[in-house]
């Protein structure tokens, strides 16, 4: 629903590498960037953007496309919301044509879900700032907190009115719907209507990694015992507790300058950290850490420094989750305030230099702190501590690097003074268990991803099912790459000479014999490059690349990530040809006769199964028939092999 000419300048102005860098830290390496997948875990980086190409490929799970494709794959928008957020991050105005009431009512879900939280946060700042409980209650309660109002503003921090549905009854005015309302958690649905799920809270929006606002964070002021002090919204399609990070938005930059991320608990100890001018700073909002929490930093830093106050009980209990840090391969230390003191209330006593340089001071590796808080708390008791030793050694166990892994062995056994070798002997047992257990949830993972495979309606994007593969990819990578190349010259009916060239060849042939791929990928491209083939100013590798079918810009990124050679297809028996480089006049028309000879050679193998069936069933009239057909296609047959030199190679 936006007009052409604004898609094709969004598609002109975003640039991938700067697209994509928003959500992954990318290296250089020669003219491409590398990082590791976002959609994907993995531990060496197989994530590909190419600038030059404009687009994305993982060789690790397979994903690919462009820059309005990424945002799509990552923030799970449809086409149009991918559109209209590239268009705000390059300040490219647009205006949406009316949508038809088939079209509005097609509109996602999770969108219109997006669309209230957004709302609410702006309902929320407005009530804060604004109004007269906001400011006497809300804004009382964070400048006793020593908060400035440029970091209230920064993290867009609000309030909502303690009233029962002050909130639902605005935002139902406004037009939004209950449905959404509730999906979202922002409101509650009750037999004598609608309640506001934090009235009388200050609330802390919660931005995912593009800054959209995917959840809400509330705190209560005033004094209830059947209140929990903190409140979160429920989990939604559009917000997991599990896997997002409070901050995460405004520090993912800094984290990749710094090199580094600190891990506090709460929103209030985000805020402070910023205030104090530390900007690399996330919170796991009181929850247990994640694997996807994990995954979430490491994209932008391999190193992690988890902040605790000076809470032992809270400290033991977390330490089992944190050893998913280590299994991630992050440097992860551990640095605990003094008594009394929380990040928050800590951050505040000093300026940025000093809170850094205390950190850096007072930070352990987490392994050896583990052990020195463990040891103080077994003491003496010889069951505590071999209860201790097996702890250490199962957290270690979980260390991927075999350097690192002997390292924390090494200085373990230094500090409970127990021998190495009886250390690694623990480690190798446990991880023989976790191997073991790897390869039971390998099997299970196997045996569900076959009954997902075997339910597929969608056969079209499943190459397997297709017997010409090889040689429909092939006649694609020569109409992205070379189709506006010259192939040879023609005479016309009226006798005058024409320039053919490649694209135009290859999709006249196909449709001169009515060769069609049972891809449906495949054949849309075949229909949309006949019916631009005529058209100066079309662009092959453009159009597909930026197409509004994925699956076309899945197929545009694959094609364009291979190297221009045709090894795999062409180096079969005696028909090497070494690389798309030699003349495209020899070479297009050698692929195309191919592929019209697997056709062949296919409908064959259908006559002949026919003619068995007919000859068992005595129909000698059919079998007359399809000898006559099996004759014409062998002579068809051989017409090729004679195109190809004699060599039979379909």
């Amino acid at each position: 629903m936006i007009d052409q000419s604004t898609v094709q300048r969004i598609f002109d102005t975003a640039q991938i590498d700067e697209v994509v860098s928003d959500f992954v830290t990318l290296r250089k390496r020669g003219v491409n960037f590398l990082g590791l997948c976002p959609f994907h875990n993995e531990k060496s980086p197989s994530f590909t953007v190419s600038p030059a190409k404009g687009i994305y490929k993982c060789f690790g799970c397979g994903k690919g496309g462009n820059s309005v494709n990424f945002v799509m794959e990552h923030e799970h928008l449809d086409y149009v919301s991918a559109l209209k957020y590239l268009g705000k991050k390059y300040h490219i105005d647009i205006v949406d044509e009316e949508l038809s009431p088939e079209q509005e009512q097609r509109k996602n879900d999770r969108e219109s879900m997006m669309i209230v939280n957004s709302f609410a946060q702006k309902y929320f700042s407005e009530k804060l700032l604004q109004s007269e409980e906001g400011i006497a209650v809300g804004m009382s309660y964070l400048r006793q907190r020593g908060f400035r109002e440029d970091i209230i503003n920064k993290f867009q921090v609000g309030f909502c009115l303690d009233s029962w549905n002050a909130f639902s009854e605005q935002a139902t005015q406004s037009g939004y719907k209950k449905e959404f309302l509730v999906k979202t958690g922002l409101s509650i649905d009750k037999e004598k209507g609608m309640i506001d799920r934090f009235k009388g809270r200050v609330i802390f929006p919660i931005h995912g990694i593009a800054g959209r606002t995917l959840g809400f964070g509330g705190r209560i002021l005033k004094k209830d015992p059947k209140a929990a002090k903190y409140l979160n919204s429920p989990e939604s399609e559009v917000y997991h507790k599990s896997r997002i990070l409070y901050g995460i938005y405004q520090a993912k930059k800094s984290i990749v300058q710094n090199d580094k991320c600190y891990l506090v608990e709460g929103y209030t100890d985000v805020l402070s950290f910023h205030q104090a001018g530390i900007e690399n700073v996330v919170a796991s909002s009181g929850t247990a850490l994640t694997a996807d929490q994990i995954r979430l930093v490491k994209r932008f830093s391999n190193n992690m420094t988890i902040i605790y106050d000076g809470d032992p009980a809270g400290i033991k209990a977390s330490l089992r989750g944190i050893d998913l840090v280590l299994e991630q391969e992050l440097n992860v230390k551990v640095l605990l305030l003094p008594d009394g003191e929380d990040p928050d209330s800590f951050s505040r006593t000093m300026g940025s230099t000093e809170l850094t340089q205390y950190i850096e001071k007072n930070e352990t590796d987490f392994i050896v702190f583990k052990t020195n808080l463990l040891l103080a708390d077994a003491k003496n008791d010889p069951v505590k501590r071999a209860n201790l030793i097996i702890d250490i050694v199962r957290s270690i166990a979980i260390i991927p690097d075999n350097i690192v892994r002997s390292v924390y062995v090494k200085e373990c056994s230094n500090i409970l003074n127990v021998d190495e070798r009886v250390l690694y002997t623990e480690i190798n047992k446990i991880k023989g268990r976790l191997q073991e257990e790897a390869w039971k949830n390998e099997e299970r993972s196997n045996i569900e991803l076959q009954s997902q495979e075997d339910s597929m309606v969608n056969q079209s994007i499943i190459r397997a099912d297709n017997d010409c593969d090889l040689e429909e990819r092939a006649l694609i990578r020569l109409l992205l790459n070379f189709g506006k190349e010259e192939l040879f010259n023609h005479k016309n009916e009226q006798g005058d000479e024409e320039m053919i060239l490649v694209g135009t060849y290859i999709v006249d042939e196909l449709e001169r014999d009515e060769l069609t791929s049972v891809n449906g990928a495949y054949q849309k491209v075949f229909d949309e490059y006949m019916k631009n083939k005529l058209d100066p100013n079309f662009e092959s590798k453009t159009f597909f690349r930026d197409h509004t079918d994925s699956k076309i810009v899945q197929l545009a990124a694959d094609i364009m990530s291979e190297p221009h050679q045709l090894s795999g297809m062409w180096t079969r028996k005696d028909s090497y040809i070494e690389s798309e480089e030699m003349k495209l006049k020899e070479l297009v028309p050698k692929i195309v006769n191919e592929y019209k000879g697997k056709k062949v050679k296919l409908l064959i193998e259908e006559v002949v199964q026919e003619m068995q069936k007919v000859q068992e069933a005595g129909d000698s009239d059919r079998l007359m028939e399809l000898m006559k057909q099996k004759m014409v296609l062998d002579q068809i047959k051989n017409a090729i092999s004679k195109e190809l030199g004699n060599r039979t190679v379909f």
